[in-house]
């Protein structure tokens, strides 16, 4: 079934390939050398790969004129693919995209003079430019590379989850979650993430401003063609619950397509309403700010849709209160 968008209930368009991509293949248990030479091996196949000094390396799947460039770490595409393959192997295998994947070795906010090295070979070699669209994708540290990076092509969309803007410590002295990352130099080279916009058509950065430090690097993004999409309530593993709720992909598949916008997002952000981190969140907030009128009308809402012990047993405490008079309830529903 196709929404007005042309994507489907898995929030992939119907625009998909044959079977015959050849990037099928799990990738799962092996150890990290053969996983990382099948990768290669992979990619080889269909494109190329290239070593990007002692931790990073990158690999191009060469397919139709729209070109996903990802930045990912080793551990997370081992910890979050089931066939241990990268995230933008499942937009080549659904859509047919071209893929650009930038990998780490853990998290290194991809400050290395190899990486931005490759990047200026791709400029000066007009590798972008043989795309039709190009879209940049990443979350945390590979949320700063993917904005800081676009640079390299400009027109590009963006789309970063909980990126940081800089750690340079005059800048981000009050983020003290990568201390060790205080010596790395932001200062020059694809440095300072926000400027690094100016070229993009559209950039979209999405974070809870609930988590101060994340909101605080995301007020860093303000610029004219920078939409700030907030997640209330969502915690501090954005890309897990995009995932989750069958989002992530959708908004892939709609900024390839140019048709991202604010509007499109928020209507597609409305399936938080059944998903439970998200509810028991507002719960818990709820709760703590003792708001029991309110917390009664969550519960209510969540119990007559969805099957959920813990908000039914909440809403028998409240309506127990409610009948020893500690607070006044809402109106019962309508029949």
């Amino acid at each position: 079934m196709q929404d007005d968008d042309g994507l489907n209930d898995d929030g992939l368009g119907d625009d998909r390939p044959d079977d015959e991509t050849g990037i099928e293949a799990s990738l799962a248990d092996l150890n990290k050398a053969e996983w990382k030479a099948a990768l290669v091996a992979l990619a080889e196949a269909h494109g190329m790969s290239q070593e990007l000094g002692a931790r990073h390396f990158a690999t191009f799947i060469d397919k139709k004129p729209t070109l996903l460039v990802t930045f990912e770490t080793l551990q997370g595409i081992r910890a979050l693919s089931e066939t241990a393959q990268p995230f933008g192997f499942d937009m080549v295998k659904a859509l047919g995209w071209s893929h650009l994947c930038v990998i780490s070795d853990g998290d290194t906010w991809f400050r290395d003079d190899a990486v931005y090295g490759f990047f200026d070979q791709l400029i000066d070699d007009g590798f972008f430019e043989d795309f039709d669209r190009v879209l940049f994708y990443g979350a945390g540290p590979c949320g700063y590379a993917a904005t800081a990076f676009s640079v390299a092509a400009p027109g590009a969309t963006v789309i970063a989850v909980q990126p940081q803007a800089t750690l340079a410590a005059r800048m981000t002295e009050w983020d003290d979650r990568f201390v060790e990352m205080r010596r790395t130099d932001f200062s020059h080279r694809y440095g300072y993430a926000p400027d690094m916009l100016d070229a993009a058509e559209r950039a979209f950065v999405l974070y809870d401003p609930r988590q101060a430090l994340d909101a605080m690097h995301a007020t860093l993004f303000e610029r004219n063609n920078v939409s700030r999409l907030r997640m209330p309530f969502m915690g501090g593993a954005l890309q897990t619950q995009l995932i989750e709720m069958n989002l992530l992909y959708r908004l892939l598949s709609l900024a390839g397509a140019g048709k991202l916008t604010e509007s499109k997002f928020h209507a597609l952000y409305r399936a938080r309403r059944d998903h439970m981190p998200y509810l028991r969140n507002l719960m818990a907030h709820l709760d703590q700010n003792e708001r029991p009128y309110l917390t009664t009308l969550l519960c209510r809402n969540v119990t007559s849709r969805i099957r959920a012990r813990r908000f039914r047993r909440r809403l028998d405490q409240l309506e127990q209160q409610a009948q020893e008079g500690v607070f006044t309830p809402p109106p019962p529903p309508a029949e």
